[in-house]
């Protein structure tokens, strides 16, 4: 009795160490020490940090003039307020902003693949595509996010369900930003190396989530809903923080699953085809 007692706890031992809520427990430990490494490093020099994430706010605010005098002479633009694009603005910067500082490489992933230089991921024990988007952080994209959560202080709804509202639209936004780069690099194991049109892809997102949807009639408006998804990030601020609009938020939320299920499906299916680079290198 003794022996099987014994047994039977060291097998529930196994359970809590080993199973599905350990493992969580790990990648989650292991995801918030990459961003802790990723964050000192760029902290290394202070004055250079500073700067850097300054210049990015100063890039920013020249965009918020140029909107402000234009919506000064008209007041509206098609039903939408200088208060809309103003929160355009913070979900857009807002979700680059998390890409880039929590998800860094993803708009690298082209390079990386095309150069051979996913070796080093392959060769640790962790899942390689939230390893090798998690082991970079861009230190200007920090401008960003700080400069949509100022944005939101200044025009949005600070009551706590306004908070919630623009919480989720990043989200949705950096979830977005996220996964269309991830399919656009992936691109990178079919084509060869696709480094410029993954650009290019990403810059069309990113342009075109900074612009009213209103303008856009058509044909356009359907590529920016389909295609090139940025109608779901230009759209939150009259769509889901101004008033809640369920037919675009399931929309939104559609199109974020189909990115996230679709990005990773063609990262580990390309990684079949992956031909190494003969690369040694060490992390931190």
């Amino acid at each position: 009795m003794l022996m099987a007692d014994d047994k039977s706890h060291k097998g529930h031992a196994g359970i809590s160490e080993h199973g599905q809520p350990g493992r969580l427990k790990r990648l989650i430990r292991f995801t918030a020490a990459s961003w802790r490494l990723n964050l000192a490093g760029a902290m290394e020099f202070r004055f250079s940090f500073l700067l850097t994430v300054g210049s990015m706010i100063v890039n920013n605010i020249v965009w918020i003039i140029f909107w402000g005098m234009y919506f000064k002479r008209f007041p509206v633009l098609n039903g939408w307020t200088l208060q809309d694009v103003m929160m355009m603005w913070a979900a857009a910067s807002g979700g680059f902003g998390i890409m880039s500082v929590f998800f860094g490489n993803a708009t690298r992933l082209a390079n990386l693949i095309a150069t051979g230089q996913l070796d080093v991921y392959l060769a640790q024990p962790k899942p390689v595509l939230l390893n090798v988007l998690i082991s970079r952080m861009s230190v200007s994209a920090i401008g960003d996010l700080l400069f949509a959560i100022f944005i939101f202080a200044g025009f949005g709804d600070v009551s706590p369900v306004g908070i919630v509202k623009f919480t989720a639209a990043l989200l949705i936004s950096g979830m977005i930003f996220i996964f269309f780069c991830v399919i656009a690099g992936c691109l990178s194991f079919w084509l060869g190396n696709t480094e410029g049109l993954s650009f290019q892809l990403f810059n069309a997102l990113l342009v075109f989530a900074t612009y009213p949807t209103a303008i856009f009639k058509g044909f356009g408006r359907l590529v920016l809903f389909t295609v090139i998804p940025a109608g779901f990030i230009s759209s939150m601020p009259v769509s889901f923080i101004r008033e809640l609009d369920l037919p675009f938020l399931y929309g939104a939320l559609g199109m974020t699953a189909l990115l996230c299920a679709g990005g990773i499906l063609l990262f580990y299916r390309g990684l079949r085809r992956y031909t190494s680079g003969n690369m040694m290198g060490l992390r931190r």
